[in-house]
C-alpha cells in the first residue's frame, strides 16, 4: 500500500488541482451512499418493488441533503470540461476531437452495463421471474443513465456556456416552476429543468474554470441558497427531500425543481469554500491516493453500485426469509441500523464489479489515468486532458 501511494504521488504533477479531484469523488461516493440507504428492495408475495424510508419516515428527509450531490458533480464536470478544452486548443487540437474523447469515457462503461442487463432481464424473463419484478430492477439500474444523458449534452455545447451567464437557466427554471405550479401549467414542461436545472450549476463550474470564484462567493451561493431552499420548502410547499420519494406528489428531482437548483446553488457556494482546505488535506501522499483512485473507476462506481446491491439482495434470497434491511419494508428504526451493516456488503460486491468492469473505463490508447494506475509517471498534459 506505501509503495502504491508513493507511485501515484510521484506521478501526480504538481499542476494538478487535486481539489477538484477530491471534489468529484466526494459527489460520487454521496450518490452511491444515497442510494445504497434510500432505496429498498423489498420481497413481497414472489415479486420484488422499490420502496423507500423517506416513504415510511419523511422526518428523514434531512438525510437526502447530505448525499444528493448531483450539482457539485455537474460544478465539476463544467470546471474540468472547460479546462479541458483549453488544453486541447492550445495544443492544436480540434473541439471535434476534444468532445469525441471524452465521450467515448462516458460510452463505453455505459453500453458494457446496458448489454449485461439486457441479457439478465431476457434470462430472468424466461426463467419465469415476473415482468414486475424485472422492470423494477432494470429500472433500478438504467434510471441513473438519465444523467449521463445530460452530462453528455452539456459537455457537448461547453463553447456555448462559456457565453452565458448562470442566472439565465436560473430564471427559466423559475419560470417553468411558476407557470406549471402556481398557474396550473402542464407538468410536461418541467422537463425543461431537466437541462436548464443542472446547466446551472455547469455554468458555474465554466465560470470557475476561467477564475476561482472567492470566499465571499461561496458564502454568498451557500447561504443565499440554503435561504431559497429553505423558503421554497416552509413557504412555497416544495417537498422537503431532495430525493424522489415513492408515492410523493412532486419530486425535487425527476424533474429538478427550483428548490433543487437553490439547494444545488447551496451546495456548489459549500464546495467553493471547501477548496483551499481540501488542497491542504490532499497534500498528505494517502488522502490524495484515496481519492485518486475514486477518481479512476468514478463511472465503474456510478454505473455498477445498484447493481451491486442487487446482488447481495439476491443472494440473501437464498436464506429462505426475509433479512432486515435487505427485503423487508424500510419502516423502522431497526431496517436503519440493519441497512447500515448491509453496506459494507454492498462494497464487496461493487469492489467485485469494479474488477470485471472496471477496463471499459479505461481509454483505448495509454494516458495519464492509466498510467496513474499502474503507477509510472504520466506526462502532465496526459494526466490535464483525463
Amino acid at each position: 500500500m506505501r509503495d502504491l501511494v508513493r507511485r501515484i504521488e510521484y506521478a501526480t504533477p504538481p499542476g494538478r488541482d487535486r481539489a477538484v479531484d477530491a471534489l468529484r469523488a466526494l459527489a460520487i461516493l454521496g450518490v452511491v451512499l444515497g442510494h445504497w440507504l434510500v432505496t429498498a428492495l423489498v420481497a413481497d408475495s414472489g415479486t420484488v418493488r422499490t420502496a423507500s424510508p423517506l416513504q415510511y419516515m419523511p422526518h428523514l428527509a434531512p438525510v437526502s441533503w447530505a448525499f444528493q450531490t448531483l450539482a457539485v458533480f455537474f460544478l465539476v464536470g463544467g470546471y474540468a470540461a472547460a479546462r479541458g478544452l483549453d488544453s486541447t486548443r492550445a495544443r492544436g487540437g480540434s473541439y471535434g476531437r476534444w468532445l469525441g474523447a471524452r465521450l467515448e469515457r462516458l460510452s463505453r462503461p455505459v453500453t458494457a452495463v446496458v448489454a449485461l442487463w439486457a441479457v439478465v432481464a431476457v434470462l430472468t424473463l424466461a426463467s419465469g421471474v415476473g415482468l414486475a419484478t424485472v422492470l423494477a430492477l432494470v429500472k433500478l439500474v438504467w434510471s441513473p443513465l438519465w444523467f449521463l444523458l445530460v452530462f453528455a449534452a452539456l459537455t457537448a455545447v461547453t463553447p456555448l456556456v462559456r457565453k452565458l451567464h448562470p442566472l439565465w437557466p436560473l430564471a427559466l427554471v423559475l419560470y417553468v416552476d411558476v407557470f406549471r405550479f402556481g398557474l396550473d401549467g402542464p407538468a410536461a414542461l418541467g422537463w425543461i429543468n431537466v437541462v436548464a436545472g443542472w446547466l446551472v450549476p455547469y455554468c458555474l463550474g465554466v465560470s470557475w474554470a476561467r477564475a476561482l470564484p472567492g470566499r465571499r462567493a461561496g458564502w454568498g451561493l451557500l447561504l443565499g441558497g440554503s435561504a431559497a431552499t429553505a423558503g421554497l420548502v416552509l413557504v412555497a410547499g416544495y417537498p422537503a427531500s431532495m430525493v424522489g420519494v415513492p408515492g410523493a406528489a412532486i419530486s425535487n428531482l425527476n424533474p429538478p425543481t427550483l428548490a433543487a437548483v437553490t439547494f444545488g446553488l447551496a451546495q456548489c457556494g459549500a464546495a467553493l469554500l471547501l477548496i483551499g482546505p481540501l488542497r491542504r488535506v490532499l497534500r498528505r501522499p494517502a488522502v490524495w491516493a484515496a481519492a485518486a483512485l475514486v477518481n479512476l473507476c468514478a463511472m465503474t462506481v456510478f454505473l455498477w453500485h445498484q447493481t451491486a446491491m442487487i446482488a447481495v439482495t439476491a443472494l440473501g434470497l437464498l436464506a429462505g426469509r426475509p433479512l432486515t434491511g435487505l427485503h423487508t419494508p424500510p419502516d423502522g428504526a431497526g431496517w436503519i441500523v440493519a441497512r447500515l451493516l448491509w453496506l459494507p456488503l454492498f462494497a464487496a460486491a461493487l469492489l467485485i464489479c469494479w474488477s470485471a468492469f472496471g477496463t471499459y473505463e479505461q481509454p483505448r490508447r495509454p494516458s495519464g489515468s492509466r498510467l496513474v494506475a499502474q503507477g509510472r509517471p504520466a506526462p502532465s498534459k496526459a494526466v490535464r486532458d483525463a
